[in-house]
């Protein structure tokens, strides 16, 4: 048996691979330094030129771009109206935002489970969770993949919620057809340096309803507004402004809007080479009994932020931690998306418990996030999967 590299091996190479990378090319530096010599580097032309260019992309009516994808969440949970006494059911698996969100307006957060085979929040799980104090559902795009729409989107006509999705793994993903973004009520994405496209940091929200496109203009900036149509006092004169109601500032830059521009350009060819990387990772990985690919919908064109390697544990002499770190080993670095939310010790002292969503939580002790970005080449693709097949044989029970 060949010797893994943890256990005093000869590391496969010696620069490694992270799970995900941005991708900066000569023009988007080009364009941040054309727009840093300009006289607006913030509130300025580059950032109504990338809403405008958001909408052309994700097919919605309005965008509003904020400073990351956090901003973008509470953003939209506040437009929605959460409040206190609320209820908002949120996916088990996901980034801690995507409730938190929900506790920054004082509403409660209620976790749903997910399915086992896409990992995606379960409609429904989210089904038996409703009350009389739930108002709406946070659905995360988990993976890239499109949670399933026309359930989710039933539940919330039959029951009168708001449905916020949170696609920050998701920007170019489609679900029959339409793309991700003109679909719920409030479509929220996120531009760190391992999503798709990136700002650095950056967030958006889109929507096809005017009145909340409206107000997320409003608490983006503090609150402040100089439409005469929704001061208490008003005036033409050029130099007021007027607070109407508590806001933020979670503005983002020109910088960083001429930069996530000129990503958004090169979005297609982004998604076509994580398209191909997930092919071949799916068929090296779907005959192995040892681990378990991540099930696509039907509805779902999907490009992946993340690539989900999960193990079978009947089938491995080893825990999560082991082979994780043999992968680390072999210069071959993974992640862990995500720890169930309510997990967190954070969440332990507000009341939650273990056992409320036993799928996520099942899965959260059998999974971890191996490279998936465009800047991979076909040797680096390669590597990888040589590093998998070769801890998976050491381990095959």
């Amino acid at each position: 048996m060949e010797q893994l590299a943890i256990f005093g091996g000869t590391p496969v190479r010696e620069d490694r691979i992270f799970y995900g990378r941005q991708c900066i090319e000569q023009d988007d530096i080009e364009a941040v330094v054309e727009t840093l010599k300009g006289d607006l580097i913030t509130c300025g032309p580059k950032v109504e030129a990338l809403e405008t260019q958001l909408c052309q992309v994700t097919g919605a009516k309005y965008a509003v771009v904020v400073a990351n994808g956090t901003a973008a969440l509470h953003l939209a949970a506040l437009a929605a109206g959460f409040g206190e006494g609320d209820e908002v059911i949120v996916s088990s698996i996901t980034f801690a935002a995507s409730a938190n969100c929900v506790l920054y307006c004082g509403a409660k957060p209620m976790f749903a489970d997910i399915r086992p085979d896409t990992y995606n929040i379960d409609p429904e799980s989210v089904r038996r969770l409703i009350t009389p104090r739930t108002r709406g559902i946070v659905a995360v795009d988990f993976t890239g993949q499109a949670v399933e729409h026309d359930a989710l989107r039933e539940i919330c006509r039959e029951h009168g919620l708001v449905m916020i999705e949170d696609a920050a793994h998701a920007i170019g993903t489609k679900y029959k057809g339409q793309p991700i973004g003109s679909i719920a009520d409030m479509t929220c994405f996120s531009f760190h340096p391992v999503k798709t496209v990136t700002g650095g940091e950056g967030g958006a929200i889109t929507t096809n309803d005017e009145a909340l496109y409206r107000r997320l203009l409003r608490v983006r900036t503090h609150g402040i507004t100089r439409s005469m149509d929704e001061m208490a006092h008003p005036t033409d004169a050029k130099w007021y402004n007027e607070q109407v109601e508590l806001g933020y500032n979670y503005r983002m830059t020109d910088f960083q809007a001429a930069l996530l521009l000129s990503q958004l350009h090169k979005l297609p060819k982004f998604a076509a080479r994580r398209k191909e990387i997930v092919e071949r990772y799916d068929r090296a990985f779907s005959q192995m009994p040892e681990l378990v690919v991540q099930k696509e919908i039907p509805e779902s064109d999907t490009t992946r932020h993340l690539y989900i390697l999960r193990l079978n544990p009947d089938r491995l002499k080893c825990d999560r931690r082991q082979f994780f770190d043999a992968m680390y080993a072999e210069n071959t670095c993974p992640q862990v998306h995500y720890l169930p939310v309510y997990w967190h010790s954070y969440y332990e002292k507000l009341g939650y418990e273990r056992g409320l969503c036993p799928n996520a939580e099942k899965l959260y002790e059998e999974i971890m996030s191996i490279p998936l970005y465009y800047g991979l080449s076909d040797e680096d693709v390669e590597d990888v999967i040589r590093a998998v097949k070769k801890v998976v044989a050491y381990y095959r029970a």
